[in-house]
Formats: structure tokens, C-alpha cells, sequence
């Protein structure tokens, strides 16, 4: 039979507590109704301290969730301005703020949501240089990064600074949330040690995110920030609660804690910060720059890769390939790849009837990533034709197009949601003979990762 987690204490010290005057037991009443928080309970709120390293999907509704409940003293790190694609999800800011630093724009909806609490702002992005200095002080630390460098690092820092880390991530229609702390529990490294490789993972500009799912979770995130200030509750330490809100459906993976750990294990061999520079970023891939002579080449997949260049060479002779672009319908609205027939990568095995496989076939994408997972799932369901897929997407196609989105704006929301240990990626497929590249470069993309979700 399984036993239930014990309750957490609070993270709040008693004598940090004072009694609450008349207008906040008024403000607060429905809180301190609450059996399980009462008057102390609210008094622990109103002296904690809360950082949230990011102000997007994730940290807009916890933001404005712990500020509602009378967080004392809450923490925005973000060095990020309020776009207009953001508005869709990022319910902390208006269209009046596009342009702001998010930070500010955060900081004010706080304020004018509750003007007794107090807002710390960084306007920074967060580094191995600064994250012990930022982290240190706070009580919880709620994690609503964009990237797999900014997200380890925090995890590495709230080890090394002995404090709770609130997870979130979201992608599509699926989400998760747990809590690390690596003095009762595992940390974010025990379930996953090191960050995927770079351009392995998909993000939210790619695949997508209901705008509601980072409501959802990032208002748990919010109440698991409140369960371990307010204390007596079972926060989901070594827990990680898995949503897909278009099915309905919740589940539960149990994250136990790793010996092996490179930062809280018994023999860490991380023990200082550093930068992981790219690593899970959404900035272009190494050797897939926009100009480049030559294709690039990583064993382990048979999937053909061509240059911005060649292919130029290629739809200038006499028979051009045909191209094929599996980015979303949405994306290629939005910035269309000039004679490309749009097929999204969800049903490009499905549809590869409409294909000529009597003609070479280019693949395209935003970056190179999508484009090369297509002629892989293409070769795997034993499409005759030849095949190929761009060098750093429709980004690095030349002439350069007003209005393309380019490096870096290809943003993660919640970065590192992953899939459960042990998945396997797919097989390697044999290499492809195909004449897209010059004589001697042909090379081959990654393998699809064991990474499902950011």
C-alpha cells in the first residue's frame, strides 16, 4: 500500500510573523477561512519572499495569483520586452505595455492588483555571475524560464542556496508542475542530468501553446509556491503532475532522488554555476549559419542536408526540386517560403501520397530542426523518393525577407518539459544517396531526442 508524503512544515520561520491589522484580515478573510492556512497561515504569506525568474505564460498567472493572496515581498527576473505575440497567454501584461520591459509591466499589474505588496525587479537576464546573488534571500523560487541554460541554472543555484524550486513547464496542450528541493527530495538534474542538444527539443513558437494551459499551470505553480510558505501541506516534492487539457486526463510520475547526481548527489561533480551556452536555446544550431559552403554532418540518421547556397543553385537549374514546407499553417501564413507545398510535419507521413517521389524534394522549416525530423519519419515509412531538408530553415534562406523572424526569436515557455525516463529515440536510418548536396559534403541531422516538450 502506498503511504502519503508527510506534511511540509512552512518554509517561514515564526519569528518572522506579525499579527495582521484590520484591513488585511478583511483583504485576506477567505484565505484565513481556509482550515488548513488560517491567521498564521496568511501571517506566513505576508512574510515570505517569492521570486519568479521569468514574467511570460508561466509567470504571469503566478505573479498575479501570489500578489492577490498577499505574498509580502515578490521577485521579477526577466530582461525581456512585452511583445505582441505574447499577449495570447501572458495575462499579466496589456497591449498597452507591448514594448515594456516585462518586468516593469509585471511589477505594475502587481501594484495595481495589490499596492501592499512589495516588488523586487531585476531587468537582467540571469547568468552564472549573478544567480547566487539574485536567488540568495528568497524564500521559494518559481521557475517560468524560456530556455534549458536559464532553467538548469536556476535548478543548480536554488541546490547550492538550499531552496525550494517551483517547476512549470507547457507546451501545445500539455503541461507539468513539480517542486524540487534537493534537502527533502530530488532536484531538476536527478530527473534529467544534462540539457537535450541543441535544437532538439521543439518550442512554443514552433508547435504551439493554448493560451490557457499556462494559466492553468502556472496557477499551480502559484499554490505550490503558497504550500510551502504556508506549510502543513504535501508540496510535490519528487512529484512532477502531468496534464494534457485537451484530453482531460492528469497523471502522476514519481521523480525519486539520484544518488548520481551531478549537483546534489552524494559525489557532485557540479559545484559551481556555469552558462550552458545554446543548450536547448532557440538560437540557430552550430554550422547551420545562413552563407554557409558546405552541408554539416552528425552521425547517427540517414537524412541528406542541403545550404541555403546549393539550394539556391538547385531551384536555379534546369530541374528544380520540388520544396516542402511542414511548418504550421499559421507560421507559413505569416512568413511564406516562396513555392513550397505546406504540409505540416503531424501529417507529413500520412500525406506523403501527395508527393512526387519521381522528384527530388527539399524540406523546409523555421530552423532546420522540423524539416529533418520529416525526412526521417519520411524514410522510416518507406518513401521511395529522394530527399533533403534546408540548412537552418526558412531563417537562413536567402535574400534575406522583411518581417522573417530571426535567431533567438524562437522563445520556449517553461522550457524542459520532458518526456518520462527511459524513452527511446528513433532509430537511425540508412544514409540517403541523394545529389542536393555538392560532391563530399552530405551530411546528416540528429536524431530525433528523447526530449518531448518545452
Amino acid at each position: 500500500m502506498e503511504h502519503a508524503a508527510p506534511l511540509a512544515p512552512s518554509v517561514i520561520a515564526d519569528d518572522r510573523l506579525r499579527p495582521l491589522s484590520r484591513a488585511e484580515l478583511e483583504r485576506y478573510r477567505r484565505n484565513a477561512l481556509v482550515p488548513q492556512v488560517g491567521v498564521t497561515g496568511q501571517q506566513r504569506v505576508r512574510a515570505a519572499r517569492v521570486l519568479l525568474v521569468g514574467a511570460g505564460g508561466l509567470g504571469s498567472p503566478a505573479a498575479l495569483y501570489l500578489a492577490a493572496a498577499g505574498t509580502g515581498t515578490l521577485g521579477v527576473v526577466d530582461d525581456d520586452v512585452v511583445d505582441v505575440s505574447n499577449l495570447q497567454r501572458q495575462v499579466v501584461h496589456t497591449t498597452a505595455a507591448v514594448g515594456a520591459p516585462k518586468a516593469d509591466s509585471a511589477a505594475a499589474a502587481v501594484r495595481a492588483l495589490n499596492p501592499d505588496v512589495e516588488v523586487v525587479i531585476h531587468r537582467e537576464r540571469l547568468t552564472a555571475a549573478n544567480a547566487l546573488g539574485l536567488l540568495e534571500g528568497w524564500d521559494v523560487v518559481v521557475d517560468g524560464s524560456d530556455n534549458f541554460p536559464t532553467r538548469y541554472l536556476v535548478n543548480d543555484a536554488c541546490v547550492m542556496l538550499g531552496l525550494p524550486l517551483v517547476h512549470g513547464a507547457v507546451l501545445g496542450v500539455n503541461g507539468q508542475v513539480g517542486v524540487f528541493d534537493a534537502a527533502r527530495g530530488p532536484c531538476y538534474r536527478c530527473l534529467h542530468p544534462a540539457p537535450p542538444p541543441p535544437g532538439s527539443v521543439p518550442s512554443c513558437a514552433q508547435a504551439g501553446v493554448l493560451g490557457v494551459l499556462p494559466g492553468v499551470v502556472g496557477s499551480m505553480q502559484a499554490a505550490e509556491a503558497l504550500k510551502l510558505v504556508i506549510g502543513g501541506a504535501r508540496p510535490l516534492i519528487g512529484r512532477l503532475v502531468m496534464l494534457d487539457v485537451w484530453g482531460g486526463s492528469v497523471r502522476e510520475l514519481t521523480v525519486s532522488r539520484n544518488p548520481a547526481c551531478p549537483v546534489c548527489g552524494e559525489h557532485p561533480s557540479i559545484t559551481t554555476l556555469a552558462d550552458a551556452p545554446g543548450a536547448g536555446s532557440c538560437a540557430t544550431a552550430p554550422g547551420r549559419r545562413a552563407g554557409s559552403t558546405g552541408a554539416t554532418s552528425a552521425p547517427g540518421t540517414g537524412v541528406a542536408l542541403v545550404t541555403p547556397a546549393r539550394l539556391k543553385e538547385l531551384l536555379e537549374a534546369p530541374e528544380p526540386p520540388a520544396l516542402l514546407d511542414v511548418r504550421e499553417e499559421v507560421e507559413v501564413a505569416l512568413d511564406p517560403f516562396p513555392g513550397a507545398r505546406n504540409i505540416p510535419l503531424g501529417q507529413v507521413v500520412d500525406r506523403a501520397g501527395e508527393l512526387d517521389a519521381g522528384r527530388s524534394t527539399v524540406v523546409v522549416c523555421a530552423s532546420g530542426i522540423r524539416s529533418a525530423q520529416a525526412v526521417q519519419a519520411l524514410r522510416e515509412a518507406g518513401y521511395p523518393g529522394e530527399l533533403a531538408s534546408l540548412v537552418g530553415g526558412a531563417r537562413a534562406w536567402p535574400p534575406a525577407r522583411p518581417g522573417a523572424p530571426g535567431p533567438g526569436q524562437d522563445g520556449v515557455e517553461g522550457g524542459g518539459y520532458l518526456s518520462p525516463p527511459g524513452t527511446a529515440c528513433p532509430p537511425g536510418t540508412a544514409r540517403a544517396r541523394l545529389p542536393l548536396s555538392p560532391p563530399g559534403t552530405a551530411g546528416a541531422a540528429k536524431p530525433a531526442s528523447t526530449w518531448s516538450y518545452t
